[in-house]
Order: structure tokens, then sequence, then C-alpha cells
């Protein structure tokens, strides 16, 4: 039998969940609540069955807890994605772990990472144009073909995922692992992979100014992406606890702002005028060429307040508030989405893993057995001194 996490839908559980973690509860409380009422079970199931030729089952080392995953379990993912998944699911899409199958490219027993994107060649389907322009990102048949619907392992029924002991994968989304790289490594080159398309998804000139927004796991790889695939000039990040100020600056960040002060910080470093409205944040006539998004809050629309006319606004972090979308608007500005990562960005990510500074990044992990302390920890991993937090299936306690 194969132990996993499921998820199960129920709307009451939801909008409890949506409640209780709501914007007056914070911190690790939020997350507590969030491991307690949320629609998770730990059950013990079949493993899944393999779909067909091409695919092998897969057992998870360490396999990461996600904003998106911490989303969903608070309910604050948009209901946008509802009709791109299939239930029940297991969550999990940061995985390294050993195939336990033989491929003719990749023996039982070899080590691998997962691009979660469940596109048209797992699927069994024609390509559609995303797919045969090498950007399964962008496949827009993430419901259809011979597993049930789920842009991602992890959020599709047939395939399980990393919150369990086994789970299915299609050779095309499985990328083996060098030896000098080590699974706590490993397990970040998903998110890695991620940041890397996020920084190619824009034009950045050099010398450019650019701002990262969060100072997470994504916006973290973010900076360590634009030093290594740009030639980005000055490189800002808003960092909001001590521990994440000095590892953007390890990352390659100029300079670390504070989240209440990075629009003054920012007019003393790019010039422009500080306009302070009425009601709302107040925000620059001028600033940085590019800002990113990287976090799941109100990145956005700080990120929008101090971008330059004409300037550009890459969103990497699942948007789950409300916005002011005025000075998209008001200073022309150009506003991008950075979904998963694109064809190229997993051979870059293991190259770029075994050199980056990651180590201590995944510094907690639990087994499944112990689920709520692992949501709870990974809800208040900033105030907690923590970067990422990890399953490891293998254990039972």
């Amino acid at each position: 039998m194969n132990l996993t996490l499921e998820y199960h839908r129920s709307p009451v559980r939801y909008m409890t969940t949506r409640t209780a973690t709501g914007t007056s509860v914070g911190g690790r409380a939020s997350g507590w609540m969030a491991a307690n009422l949320s629609p998770l079970r730990l059950l013990n199931r079949p493993e899944p069955r393999l779909p067909g030729a091409g695919w092998t089952r897969v057992r998870p080392r360490l396999s990461g807890i996600c904003g998106s995953d911490l989303g969903l379990l608070t309910g604050r993912n948009s209901p946008y994605l509802s009709a791109l998944i299939s239930l029940p699911f297991t969550p999990g899409h940061e995985v390294v772990g050993d195939t336990l199958d033989d491929l003719p490219d990749l023996p039982k027993g070899t080590r691998v990472v997962l691009d979660p994107v469940l596109g048209c060649v797992p699927r069994g389907l024609e390509p559609c144009a995303g797919c045969a322009a090498d950007q399964p990102s962008r496949c827009d048949h993430i419901t259809a073909g011979r597993v049930s619907a789920g842009m991602q392992t992890g959020y599709c029924a047939d395939t399980g995922g990393g919150w369990s002991r086994v789970f299915v994968a299609h050779a095309s989304q499985l990328h083996r692992v060098p030896d000098t790289v080590d699974d706590e490594r490993a397990v970040l080159v998903e998110p890695l992979a991620c940041a890397i398309h996020t920084v190619r998804r824009a034009p950045i000139p050099d010398g450019a100014s650019v701002l990262v927004v969060g100072a997470g796991t994504v916006g973290l790889l973010t900076t360590m992406a634009l030093r290594e695939y740009t030639k980005a000039g000055p490189i800002y990040v808003i960092a909001r606890y001590g521990h994440q100020r000095e590892l953007a600056r390890e990352a390659g960040a100029t300079e670390v702002l504070a989240s209440d002060r990075a629009a003054r910080a920012l007019r003393r470093a790019t010039g422009g005028f500080l306009a302070r409205p009425e009601r709302g944040s107040e925000y620059l006539l001028g600033g940085v060429d590019l800002a990113f998004d990287c976090t799941a809050g109100s990145g956005l629309d700080t990120a929008l307040r101090v971008v330059r006319a004409g300037g550009t606004v890459v969103m990497s972090g699942m948007p789950n508030a409300g916005v002011d979308l005025t000075p998209l608007w008001f200073r022309e500005l150009n506003l991008v989405g950075a979904y998963c990562s694109g064809g190229h960005d997993f051979p870059d990510a293991l190259a770029l893993a075994q050199s980056a500074p990651l180590t201590g990044y995944v510094d907690a992990v639990y087994p499944l057995s112990r689920w709520r302390d692992a949501i709870g920890h990974a809800s208040a991993a900033g105030r907690l001194g923590s970067v990422k937090v990890a399953f490891d299936p293998t254990k039972d306690q």
C-alpha cells in the first residue's frame, strides 16, 4: 500500500479555512489552522497505475511544500484553477526521487527531479501550439488525454504526487540528477527552473535596474537567476525577515530593502518623485526598469507602484489578493505572467544547483505522519527563519 496525503473537495472546510486564516490571523497560528481545518487525509492507498508506455513509478526522497500548496490549504487559491484539477489528488510537485521501473534512458533506480507540468506528451496527445513550441507550461490540453485533468503532477488524481511514497510520471517529465547535486539541492531544482523561466519572460537590457519583491524561496532563486542569466545592473530585493536579508545578499542583491520603506529607498537610488495619494500606498513617478513579484500577497501592488513609466512587471507568485491596476494604465506598464518552467530551464537549473548558494535552504524535513506540523511550519517559514520545508515520505516518524 501507498501512504499518501490526499486532498478532497470540501466546500465547508474550504470556507472555514479561508475565514480562519484570513488577514486577521497571521503567522504560525494561520498555518496551524490551515493544517487542522484543511481537507487533507493521510491514507493508505494502492499505488497509482502506470497510464501507458513511457511511464514509471517514482519513490520520493524529498518533496517540498510550495507557496501554491499553502494557498490551496488556506483557501486562498483562485477558483479559476478548479477546472484544471481532478479529485481526490495528492499534492507535491517539487520532488527528488528514484525511479522504480525501467525506461529506455532511465533505468530502475535512477535519481530524478520532476518537471510537474502534464502537457501533451505525457497525455499521449498530438502537440498543441504551446507544447510544439517547447513551452508545455502553455499546454491547452491539460484536461484531456490518458490521465485525468490536472495542470501538474500534484493536482491530478491519476498520477499521485510527491506527498506520498509512490507516484507515477512520464519519462518526458523526469531529469536525471548528477551525483554532485545532493537531495537538499535537488528538491530545489523545480522552483529554480521556474525562477530561470521567470527572468526569461521579459527582455532585461544590460545594466537595467531590477526590483525583486519578496525574499522567500521564489524571490531568492529569482535573484540568483537574474545574476546568473542576465546582465542586469543593480538588483534591489524587498525582504521582510533578517535571515532573508542575509540570503538575498548572498544570492546577488545589490541592496536589500524593508517593505515599508521600499518606495522611498528606490526614489533615492533611482531618482523620481514620491507621490502620496489620499488613500493607499505611496508610489514613484520614476523608479526601476523592471520588477518581479515573487509573493502571493501584496507584492504586485508594490511592484506596480515603483516601476518607471513604460517599465515591466513580471508576476511569478500565484496571485491571491486584489490589486489597484491604476498604475498599469496610467504609467503604460507591461505586465507579464510567468508560470512554471519552459523546455530548456530544467537543464540550466540542474547546472546552477551545483554552484548556487543553496546550502541550508532546506532546514526542516518531516515525515508524512507529521503533516500538520509541516504545514504549520511552512506557513510561518519566514518568521521562523526557514526557507524551504519538505517531506521525507520514506520516514515513518
